[in-house]
């Protein structure tokens, strides 16, 4: 997400910090290529003059002028502008209330409700050890409560049973009663959505939420769903008390601006945002870091947090200690790339770290892609145990075979094999600095050698 927007602004406001002094002619000129580049993004046309008026007013202040790096204070002041856009703090789910604490879903269909209902259920049951109950109150899509009970049964959450027939409010009291007797922490309620906002949906939405009371009432959002995401965000919150956005498919919108809008227009924080379609692929929205990223500054801190997550503190330690005996072979390889793959991956990585952009480009014009990650697992697993454990096995004859097995080519098994005698190179080096210092390292964020392009 942003992957447009950022790419124009790292133009602007790289010409402009190379100026060793700004005019205000300067800094207009910049601010209405920003502003092509926000309405390109698709950003509401008054939410881009508000943000411009705020950022214009401290730009050409004495404090810029005098400023040793003017460009820098500049990019700094805008920075700030769109992280209050995006809400200033990072706002957590509020559950502050009596169990069972009920979550209210709304939101257009195809919007991601449902699939969503179900990551915020595994979420709060993983993370926060909740007790939760799903139930889905779409009595008009064909087949969405069964949808949302074969999520439940992937994420191993209850939901409610099906009773054909039943009327949506109806559900919500079961829900709710269910909740109450049986010890649930949370109550997640799944709602009907239209293609596009109508009085039925609404009066429905607004029904439910005045029967279940709910904690936290979430507009699911399509971050794709471009100038639209105005009237939803609109129509929402003057029905059913928006407390909270949650964006989704942010992995597949490279422009944002329904993110930079809908906050703003709902009067409500993003709280989350889907990443891709796994049932874990959920994260927090942290406005400030989400800047950083939009500007090139990079996001390390959710990228460390990303790391810590994939890192077992005592299978850190066996690796570190086959390391230092040169022990390193073909499966320890494909379970750092498997663990490179649940981060989200090199390009997702890269976005994260400051200054990637160009690195970025380099990837995408030599035509790389996290997918070669499942294809480099896919040759190492294809292998037998003897070659994965030493590699000196694999002959010509051998790699004929791997690759018929992965449904590759002999070139890409033999740049794996490439790639991993180089890897093991720096395995060794790095298993000098002893157990414990190979453990700091973080073996898990480490991006193979051969990676790059070619």
């Amino acid at each position: 997400m942003f992957e447009t927007l950022g790419n124009r602004l790292s133009g602007v406001f790289s010409r402009l910090t190379r100026k060793g002094a700004l005019r205000e002619g300067d800094v207009d000129e910049a601010l209405r290529e920003v502003r092509i580049a926000l309405l390109e993004a698709d950003v509401a046309l008054p939410v881009v003059k508000d943000f411009l008026d705020r950022v214009r007013a401290r730009s050409v202040g004495e404090e810029v002028v005098r400023s040793v790096t003017p460009g820098q204070m500049v990019v700094k002041i805008v920075h700030d502008a769109l992280t209050e856009l995006l809400g200033g703090e990072g706002q957590a789910l509020d559950l502050a209330a009596a169990p069972p604490a009920a979550i209210l879903m709304v939101g257009l269909q195809g919007s991601g409700k449902t699939t969503t209902a179900a990551k915020i259920a595994l979420r709060l049951r993983e993370k926060d050890r909740k007790r939760v109950l799903m139930a889905s109150l779409d009595t008009r899509r064909p087949a969405a409560q069964e949808q949302l009970a074969i999520l439940g049964r992937q994420a191993v959450i209850d939901t409610l049973p099906i009773v054909p027939g039943q009327p949506a409010a109806e559900i919500a009291k079961r829900a709710l009663a269910a909740g109450r007797l049986q010890g649930y922490d949370v109550i997640i309620l799944d709602t009907a959505g239209r293609l596009a906002v109508d009085e039925g949906m609404m009066a429905e939405a607004a029904a439910i939420h005045a029967l279940a009371n709910p904690i936290e009432t979430l507009l699911v959002a399509d971050a794709m769903t471009g100038q639209d995401a105005v009237n939803v965000a609109r129509a929402f919150r003057e029905r059913v008390s928006v407390t909270g956005i949650v964006l989704t498919r942010v992995d597949g919108d490279a422009r944002g601006g329904a993110a930079l809008s809908m906050r703003r227009i709902a009067e409500a924080p993003i709280k989350l945002m889907g990443t891709g379609e796994r049932l874990d692929a959920l994260e927090d929205f942290h406005p400030e870091r989400i800047a950083s990223r939009i500007l090139g500054m990079g996001d390390v801190v959710t990228l460390v947090e990303k790391a810590a997550e994939q890192v077992d503190r005592e299978e850190a330690e066996t690796l570190a200690r086959k390391m230092t005996k040169g022990g390193f072979d073909l499966d320890d390889m494909a379970d750092q790339l498997s663990k490179l793959g649940n981060m989200g991956g090199l390009t997702s990585m890269l976005g994260m770290l400051p200054g990637a952009r160009d690195i970025q480009a380099k990837l995408k014009d030599a035509r790389i892609d996290d997918k070669v990650l499942s294809r480099q697992i896919a040759i190492i697993r294809a292998m037998t145990r003897a070659e994965r454990r030493n590699a000196k096995l694999l002959n010509g004859s051998r790699k004929r075979r791997i690759a018929r097995g992965s449904g590759t080519e002999v070139p890409d098994v033999n740049r794996v094999v490439k790639q991993f005698m180089e890897m093991s190179r720096v395995m060794k080096r790095m298993g000098k600095l002893g157990e414990k210092g190979v453990a700091r390292a973080g073996i898990p964020g480490l991006i193979p050698p051969g990676m790059g392009p070619r």
